[in-house]
């Protein structure tokens, strides 16, 4: 009986993720058609000329897919593309995975509709797991689809767009099904590699900056996430009784929130605010990961081509192809 109505939730899953993705592509329109309409609003046809001109420098400067993607617009007449449902053991970062036949296995479950993810987000309650849902304003099938800019992504500034953008061709022109750090390692270092360039080609030091310290408010959020699990990895370790568990876990979450907004206070950081004023548990840390080592290889690597993304490129994708275990030793190896 419980197989039948796995089976049955999984299939009702893939449901809502088909028509959801159906609709996300009905409702697309080729931006170069909505710049050329006289009733476009003047703004959007101002961002989306933008996106066009990120997407050309992409191809011709980084070397990134000249594909189908980011050539259209969607109105999805809402304020996030999905909603991720992440569910962990309340007592060890052990993740409930769902595997997927493009990106492989994953600590997430994404639904196309608020309600579905919040349904779904009770049931593992329920179950006695931590649990959140994370909304989310972008979406890429990494090129397996025409993928198209959303109403969601337009609220972002200049260089968090051109940001997204970068990164997500990256993932189109290198990806390893299952090796989540390599992938993004590699993505993150093209992205900021390109998001510098792009900046300093159009002469924007005033969003550069905006973009760095942006980027420095997320490494203080991660370093005190991180700090956080650590503790609270030791603690599940030690397998105190359950009243002691649960005593000491709500106590450490109350010093992360406190320690949030003690740093919001003094960057002035908007991120860090909003982090400070959420309900944690184990389900925000097991999402919380530093890919800075393999950033690190990365950018080792880009600085050996002497800044040639050309050969950047190609010595990633010799990576990809080698043993597993020689990719961790990569990422490693600035350690």
């Amino acid at each position: 009986m419980s197989a039948g109505l796995s089976a049955c939730a999984t299939l009702s899953w893939y449901g809502q993720a088909i028509s959801g993705h159906l609709d996300l592509l009905a409702r697309r329109e080729l931006i170069a058609d909505l710049i050329e309409r006289p009733d476009t609003d003047p703004e959007l046809a101002r961002r989306l000329a933008l996106v066009l001109e990120i997407r050309r420098y992409a191809a011709e400067e980084l070397g990134l897919p000249e594909s189908r993607s980011y050539r259209h617009y969607a109105d999805l007449e809402r304020d996030a593309a999905v909603w991720n449902v992440v569910a962990v053991a309340p007592d060890s970062f052990q993740a409930r995975r769902w595997c997927y036949p493009i990106s492989g296995c994953v600590n997430m479950r994404a639904f196309f509709d608020r309600e579905r993810a919040q349904a779904k987000a009770r049931g593992l309650a329920e179950q006695g797991l931590d649990v959140a849902v994370f909304p989310a304003v972008a979406y890429s099938t990494l090129g397996w689809f025409s993928d198209p800019v959303l109403n969601t992504m337009l609220a972002w500034d200049d260089a968090r767009l051109a940001a997204f953008l970068f990164h997500e061709l990256a993932h189109e022109k290198l990806f390893v099904p299952g090796d989540l750090a390599f992938n993004e390692a590699y993505a993150v270092t093209v992205e900021r590699f390109g998001v510098r360039r792009w900046l300093q080609h159009y002469g924007q030091p005033g969003l550069l900056a905006d973009w760095e310290r942006g980027r420095a408010d997320a490494a203080v959020l991660v370093e005190l996430l991180l700090a956080a699990r650590a503790d609270l990895s030791e603690l599940y370790r030690q397998a105190p009784d359950a009243g002691q568990l649960q005593a000491a876990k709500q106590a450490r979450f109350a010093q992360l929130q406190s320690d949030l907004a003690g740093a919001a206070a003094e960057r002035d950081s908007r991120l860090l605010a909003s982090w400070s004023e959420r309900r944690l548990n184990n389900a925000h840390l097991v999402m919380t990961a530093t890919y800075e080592a393999g950033v690190a290889a990365f950018e080792a690597l880009l600085a050996a081509c002497g800044q040639a993304i050309d050969c950047f490129h190609q010595r990633a994708a010799e990576l990809a192809a080698v043993d597993a275990e020689l990719r961790r030793e990569f990422l490693q190896a600035s350690d």
